[in-house]
């Protein structure tokens, strides 16, 4: 089985600016809407940072690909909302994770949110999502897998390390790990449905 070198490629760190109002923030998103950047935004700060390209591109592709296949077979009613801007002016946090999903029918926002990190710096990412109240978010870098679950009520939210998701309960985060490194996206999903590790 080969395995692909995921590696963090050279990228240059994001552009911070701070003490922006709401709405200058929004004026600049509108100027800066172009293919390529994504904007995020926390307590006055606004982050541009440089999308890495294909390898985060592929990471990001493979993992959804996974847990969409996870998700259909253990019979959730799952809708994918992919990159959706997230946003709240009373809690100044906009962000747009790499994948989202909401896990059941009705819902006004994600359940999960995933990262794939292949920069470091900018914005501190778990404080914009408790603030949109995110149940669960992943955060996948160098080829392991962090999962942050929401506790708490009202102000008094939090985010928790925990050992396996809660949203999606019952998948196999080492076989998840092994099929995103595979070198071959076929390869990787025909190993996964067969839910075993060699």
């Amino acid at each position: 089985m080969a395995i692909a070198a995921f590696t963090k490629p050279k990228n240059p760190i994001p552009f911070l600016f701070e003490n922006l109002t709401w709405r200058e923030f929004k004026a600049v998103e509108q100027l800066l809407d172009r293919p390529g950047y994504r904007l995020s935004f926390l307590d006055g700060i606004l982050e541009i940072r440089q999308m890495p390209g294909e390898p985060h591109e592929t990471v990001k592709g493979r993992l959804g690909a996974l847990l969409e296949l996870y998700l259909f077979a253990a019979g959730f009613d799952f809708t994918p909302t992919g990159s959706t801007t997230l946003e709240s002016e009373g809690g100044s946090v906009k962000r747009e994770a790499d994948k989202s999903y909401k896990l059941a029918p009705g819902r006004s926002r994600p359940d999960l949110a995933i990262e794939v990190v292949f920069t470091s710096g900018g914005i501190d990412k778990l404080e914009t999502y408790k603030r949109l109240k995110i149940s669960e978010v992943w955060f996948w870098e160098d080829g392991v897998l962090e999962i942050y679950h929401l506790r708490g009520e009202g102000n008094q939210l939090h985010y928790e390390k925990i050992a396996q998701s809660e949203e999606v309960p019952g998948i196999n985060l080492e076989l998840l790990l092994n099929c995103i490194q595979m070198a071959n996206h076929v390869d990787a999903i025909t190993k996964f449905q067969s839910g075993k590790l060699s």
